[in-house]
């Protein structure tokens, strides 16, 4: 499915986030809440009841085609991605930070959402943190068009729920490729390691 894209202006898009960025922090508690709520039958029902009627009312305005994403001034506004997207509530979001040269790094926090072992982040969620970060620091911040070719995942223990952080590097470029490393770490040292071929795609070679 081609993406399509909605061009704002930097008030625009001011707007938007402040409009649904909230949203989906919401939604983003209600998730966790849900997870581990004690409450009763009757509460739990109630809640069921009023969570359907908000869901009803968002949708009776009309939704955006899936597939939707946002540009300001040509660049791209990823508001609804997976792992950065302000807008989603499944994102954790990560903020990525850029250092130049090819470096960026993230702190954040992965709770009861994004478990898979017990007290621990679900494999697939690490692989998910990381092809984007790699990703991120292969593109320059999303700033060329290269898309992940391979992805290599290391796994050298168990990540726990909590406080986090990840870096990314480019180890080199050649021709269309990018060769990009990184991992997520907790207080206690590196938890999983990865490495990646990122590719530029054939349209975005033509413009070269």
């Amino acid at each position: 499915m081609e993406a399509t894209f909605e061009v704002l202006s930097e008030e625009e898009l001011d707007r938007v986030t402040s409009t649904y960025a909230p949203l989906a922090e919401a939604v983003r508690e209600l998730i966790d809440a849900t997870i581990r709520t004690q409450a009763d039958d009757e509460l739990v029902a109630q809640a069921r009841i009023a969570i359907r009627a908000a869901t009803a009312s968002l949708l009776s305005q009309g939704t955006r085609p899936a597939g939707v994403s946002y540009r300001v001034d040509d660049r791209p506004v990823p508001l609804g991605n997976a792992v950065i997207g302000q807008c989603n509530p499944i994102a954790p979001p990560v903020v990525v930070n850029h250092e130049g040269g090819g470096r960026c790094w993230s702190e954040f926090v992965l709770g009861a959402a994004y478990e898979g072992p017990p007290g621990l982040v679900h494999g697939g969620v690490s692989a998910l943190v990381l092809d984007h970060m790699l990703g991120e620091a292969a593109s320059v911040g999303m700033t060329k068009p290269l898309f992940t070719g391979t992805i290599t995942i290391k796994y050298l223990r168990g990540t726990p729920l909590g406080p986090l952080r990840s870096e990314a590097w480019v180890e080199r470029a050649e021709g269309v490729k990018a060769y990009a490393r990184g991992n997520i770490s907790d207080s206690a040292g590196v938890t999983v390691e990865a490495e990646g071929v990122f590719v530029m795609p054939a349209w975005a070679r033509e413009s070269e």
